[in-house]
C-alpha cells in the first residue's frame, strides 16, 4: 500500500534503531567479568567472605586475618590433586620514573599493584629475564618499563618512596616482590589459588575446597573466577553496562517515536485513497490489516540491514568504549546468539507498535473521503485529546514541585526526568492549540521582513494546525530532552562542587599526581591535615547486615575539626579520638558514646572500638573517623585521599598543589566526564533521530504539496522565492518546536536549582551549555530545510505549464 518513496523514511528510522539496539546488545554480551590474567591459571580459587549489603556495590570482600589465611593454605594445599595453595597478596606499589609515576596504564588498577612473587604461579608468568626476587629489596617489573635487570629503581609505596634492584622482567604489569615483604605490605589475605596436580578435576576439588572453607568464604571455578577482576574494572564495566542499556532503550523508543510519526503522517495524506479504498468494498480491518503488513515488511528488511551494519560496527565502537573508560581494557567483542535474535526481532516489533495508532486512523476513513477535493484539515483537536493534555501538564507542573522539594539527589532527579517526560507529552498533545498563539504571537517580525511569502508561511501554519504541530513535536522532544539532560548535569556537577569548596577551611589542597593516593613521607612533607581512608567491616549482627563494609578515615582530630566546616559533633567529643580502641561514628549508626562498636580491619583483625562521639550524617565523607596511626596498623597500604594545607608549598613525589575550587571540582572529575559523555551521547542519538523525523515529516509534506507549488509559480513567483517558502516554513516549525521544547525543559531545571540549593544550603547558578543546544537547533534546521529545498528545486526546475490542479465545482 505504501509506496516505496513513502516507506523509505521509516526504513531508514527502524534500521538505525536496530542497528544501535544490535550494537548496543552485543557489546552487552560481551561485558561479562573477566577472571584476572594472574588467576587464569588457577582453576579453582577459594575467595574471602562477602562483603554485607553496602551503597557501594563494588566494595572488598573481608578479608581474612595473617593466621585464618596460613591456616587455610596449609588444609587446602594438603587436598588430593592440589599441587599448590598460593596466597594472593595484593598491595600499593608504583615505580618511579624521573622521580614521578608513569603516564602510562593510569587507567589500569593494576599497573599500580604489587604481588608476592609466589602468585606468579597462579598467572603462568614466568620471568623473561633474571630471576625471581628472594629477598627484601629485589623486585621484578614489567619489561615495558624499560629497565634492565640489575638496575636500581624506585618503588613508591605507602610509606614512601623506597631503593629496590630490578632482578628480573615479565611481560604483566605491575611487580612481584618476595613474599615476606608481601605479607608485610599486605597481611590480609582476600584470595587462595589452587594449581591442580596433572589429571585432577577442578570440580572434585573444589568440592573438598569448600567442605574445608565452610561459610569463611566461598569457592570459585571457571567463569565464576570473574568475580575477582579488580574492583576498578567492574566498577567500569557496570558504568558501561548503563550507557549501553540506556542507549538501546532510547534507541528503540525514540524509533517508535519517529516512525509513529511517519506513518501518522503518511495515512493523513492518503485520505482520499483509503477513502477511495473504503468505496471500493474494503472494510476498515482489511486496511488496518494491510497497513500492518506494510508497517511489517519495512521492520523485518530493515531490521536485517540494521543487524547487519550493527555486526560490523560493534568491534570498532567496542575499541572506542574502552579509549574512553566506559569498558575495562580486558574488554573484548563477542558474538553471540540471543544478541542477533534480540535484534532481527526489534526491527518487526518496533515498526509494529509505531504502526498502531495510524492504522487505526486509517480504518476510521469513511468511504465519502474519495470524493473529497481540497484537502482541508480537519478539526485539529478533540475534547479528549484536551482533557488529556492538560491532566500530562497538571502532573508535569506537580513533580516540578516535587522536585524542587525533595530532600535526595537521586529523588529529585527522578522527579525531574517525570516531569518533563509529562510536560512534553502534554505539549505534543496540546501542540496543535499552542501553534496558533504561537504563529500570532511571531506576526509581527514575520510580517515586517516577510513579506507575501512571510504572510504565506504565517497563513499555511494557522491553516494546517495539526501538520505544523505533528512537524514540530520531534523538535520539541529533542530539543527538550537536549536541554534538560545537559542543563541537569553541568548545573548538577557545578552545585556539588560548590558545595564541597564551601565544607573545606583550607587555602591549598594536596591531591596525588599519576598516583591512586599519597605516600606517609610525601604527608608528613606536607605538614597538614590529612585524610587516611580504609575500608572496615562492621561484625556486629544487631547492626545490620554481617561484614558490611564501611568507609573509614584515619585523622588527627584537632586538624580534621578545623578544616571541616561541615562537622557538628550531636554528642561526645572529637578531643578523645586518640589510643587505639576509639572510633567517631554518625547519628545514622543509632549509637551514643561508650558503647561498643566492633569492625574487621583491612588486615583481617577484628577489634572491638569504644564509640567517643557522634556526628551528623554530613560531617563526615565517610562512615566513621579513626586515629590515623590506627589505620595504618591495620592497613599498611593505605594511602592518604587529600592534604589541607594553609599555605601553597612545593609538592613531593607523586603529588601536586590545587587550590580549593580546583580540588572541588576534580574531586569527581572521572565521573563527571564519563557521565557528560554519556549525556552527549544520549542527546547525539535523540538529536540523531530528531532531526530524521523533523526531515522524514518534512520530506513527505513538501512531496504532497506539489500542485501547491506549481500554482504558486504560475502566480507568478520566482523558483527562489518558492524556495524560500518552503524554507521559511521549515524555519518557524523548528522555531516553534524550539520554544515549546525550551520552556518544557527550563520549568524542569529551575525545579531542579531550586532542590539542589535546598541540599547544599548555597545559592546554586543554572548552568546551560548553549553550544550543545545550538548544535541540535542547528542539526534539526539544516536537515528540514534541506528536506523542504531538495524536493521543491526539483520539482520547479522546468518552466512552469499549466497547473494541475483541478477545480471541484
Amino acid at each position: 500500500m505504501l509506496s516505496i518513496r513513502r516507506s523509505a523514511s521509516a526504513f531508514v528510522a527502524v534500521a538505525v534503531g536496530v542497528m544501535l539496539v544490535s550494537v548496543a546488545t552485543l557489546l552487552l554480551a560481551s561485558g561479562r567479568p573477566q577472571v584476572p590474567d594472574r588467576l587464569a591459571r588457577a582453576a579453582v580459587v577459594v575467595q574471602s567472605p562477602e562483603a554485607g549489603t553496602s551503597a557501594d556495590n563494588f566494595a572488598p570482600t573481608r578479608p581474612w586475618s595473617a593466621a585464618t589465611a596460613a591456616d587455610l593454605v596449609g588444609r587446602l594445599g594438603a587436598l588430593p590433586g592440589v599441587a599448590a595453595a598460593v596466597p594472593d597478596r595484593t598491595f600499593y606499589a608504583q615505580p618511579l620514573v624521573d622521580g614521578r609515576p608513569p603516564a602510562a596504564d593510569t587507567r589500569r588498577e593494576d599497573a599500580h599493584q604489587g604481588h608476592g612473587w609466589s602468585s606468579a604461579q597462579l598467572g603462568g608468568l614466568r620471568p623473561t629475564a633474571g630471576e625471581p626476587p628472594r629477598t627484601a629489596g629485589e623486585v621484578v617489573v614489567d619489561s615495558a618499563l624499560g629497565l634492565p635487570t640489575g638496575a636500581p629503581v624506585t618503588l613508591l609505596t605507602a610509606a614512601g618512596p623506597a631503593p629496590y634492584t630490578v632482578t628480573g622482567l615479565v611481560d604483566a604489569p605491575g611487580v612481584h616482590v618476595a613474599d615476606e615483604v608481601a605479607a608485610a605490605l599486605a597481611p590480609g589475605v582476600r584470595a587462595i589459588g589452587l594449581v591442580l596436580a596433572p589429571g585432577a578435576e577442578p570440580d572434585r576439588v573444589a568440592a573438598a575446597a569448600g567442605g574445608v572453607v565452610g561459610a569463611d568464604g566461598r569457592v570459585l571455578t571457571g567463569d565464576a573466577r570473574g568475580a575477582l577482576e579488580p574492583r576498578d574494572d567492574a566498577r567500569t564495566r557496570w558504568i558501561g553496562m548503563q550507557v549501553l542499556t540506556a542507549t538501546a532503550a532510547l534507541a528503540g523508543f525514540v524509533t517508535v517515536f519517529v516512525v509513529a510519526s511517519t506513518f501518522a503522517f503518511t495515512v493523513a495524506q492518503r485520505r482520499r485513497e483509503l477513502g477511495l479504498l473504503r468505496a471500493v468494498g474494503a472494510t476498515a480491518r482489511q486496511v488496518r490489516r494491510a497497513v500492518y503488513a506494510e508497517a511489517l515488511v519495512v521492520g523485518a528488511s530493515a531490521g536485517l540491514v540494521g543487524l547487519l551494519v550493527g555486526a560490523v560496527l560493534a568491534p570498532v565502537l567496542g575499541r572506542l568504549l574502552v579509549d574512553v573508560g566506559y569498558e575495562p581494557s580486558t574488554f573484548r567483542v563477542r558474538y553471540e546468539a540471543w544478541p542477533v535474535a534480540f535484534s532481527l526481532l526489534a526491527g518487526p516489533v518496533i515498526a509494529l507498535l509505531a504502526v498502531w495508532s495510524a492504522s487505526r486512523r486509517a480504518a476510521r476513513v469513511r468511504p465519502m473521503e474519495a470524493l473529497r477535493a481540497a484537502a482541508v484539515e480537519q478539526r485539529p483537536m478533540g475534547r479528549l485529546r484536551i482533557v488529556t493534555g492538560a491532566l500530562l501538564v497538571a502532573a508535569g507542573v506537580a513533580l516540578s514541585v516535587g522536585t524542587a522539594t525533595a530532600d535526595e539527589a537521586r529523588v529529585a532527579a527522578q522527579y525531574a526526568l517525570y516531569a518533563v517526560m509529562a510536560l512534553v507529552a502534554g505539549a505534543t498533545v496540546l501542540s496543535p492549540a499552542v501553534v496558533g498563539p504561537v504563529v500570532r504571537l511571531l506576526r509581527s517580525p514575520v510580517r515586517r521582513s516577510g513579506g507575501a511569502i512571510g504572510m504565506l508561511v504565517r497563513g499555511g501554519a494557522l491553516t494546517a494546525t495539526r501538520r505544523t504541530a505533528s512537524t514540530a513535536a520531534p523538535v520539541l522532544l529533542t530539543v527538550a530532552f537536549a536541554v534538560l539532560v545537559s542543563g541537569m548535569v553541568r548545573t548538577t556537577t557545578a552545585a556539588y562542587a560548590a558545595g564541597r569548596a564551601d565544607n573545606v577551611n583550607a587555602g591549598w589542597i594536596v591531591v596525588p599526581d599519576r598516583a591512586p593516593g599519597l605516600s606517609d613521607q610525601a604527608v608528613a612533607a606536607t605538614g597538614g591535615t590529612a585524610l587516611l581512608p580504609t575500608t572496615v567491616f562492621r561484625t556486629d549482627p544487631g547492626s545490620g547486615p554481617a561484614d558490611r563494609p564501611l568507609t573509614a578515615l584515619g585523622v588527627d582530630p584537632a586538624g580534621f575539626t578545623a578544616a571541616n566546616r561541615a562537622l557538628t559533633v550531636v554528642a561526645g567529643s572529637l578531643d578523645d579520638l586518640r589510643g587505639d580502641d576509639t572510633v567517631v561514628v554518625t547519628a545514622s549508626a543509632n549509637l551514643r558514646p561508650s558503647e561498643p562498636y566492633a569492625v574487621v580491619f583491612a588486615d583481617g583483625t577484628p577489634v572491638s572500638l569504644r564509640v567517643v562521639a557522634v556526628v551528623t550524617d554530613d560531617s563526615l565523607p565517610g562512615d566513621l573517623l579513626l586515629p590515623r596511626a590506627v589505620v595504618r596498623t591495620h592497613d599498611p597500604s593505605a594511602l592518604t585521599s587529600t592534604v589541607f594545607v594553609r599555605d601553597r608549598i612545593d609538592p613531593p613525589a607523586g603529588a601536586r598543589v590545587v587550590d580549593v575550587a580546583t580540588w572541588a571540582a576534580e574531586a569527581d572529575a572521572a565521573e563527571d566526564r564519563l557521565v557528560w559523555l554519556f549525556t552527549l551521547l544520549l542527546i547525539g542519538v535523540s538529536a540523531g533521530y530528531g532531526a530524521i523525523a523533523v526531515a522524514n515529516t518534512v520530506l513527505l509534506a513538501a512531496a504532497g504539496r506539489a500542485a501547491d507549488l506549481r500554482l504558486i509559480r504560475l502566480a507568478g513567483a520566482t523558483r527562489r522565492q518558492a524556495i524560500w517558502l518552503v524554507t521559511a516554513e521549515s524555519a518557524l516549525v523548528v522555531l516553534i518546536g524550539a520554544l515549546l521544547g525550551g520552556g518544557v525543559a527550563f520549568v524542569g531545571l529551575l525545579s531542579i536549582r531550586a532542590g539542589l540549593a535546598e541540599q547544599v544550603g548555597a545559592a546554586v547558578d543554572l548552568v546551560v551549555p548553549w553550544s550543545v543546544i545550538v548544535g541540535v537547533l542547528g542539526l534539526c534546521l539544516l536537515l528540514a530545510a534541506l528536506a523542504s529545498i531538495l524536493p521543491t528545486w526539483r520539482l520547479l526546475r522546468h518552466r512552469p505549464g499549466r497547473s494541475p490542479v483541478g477545480l471541484a465545482g
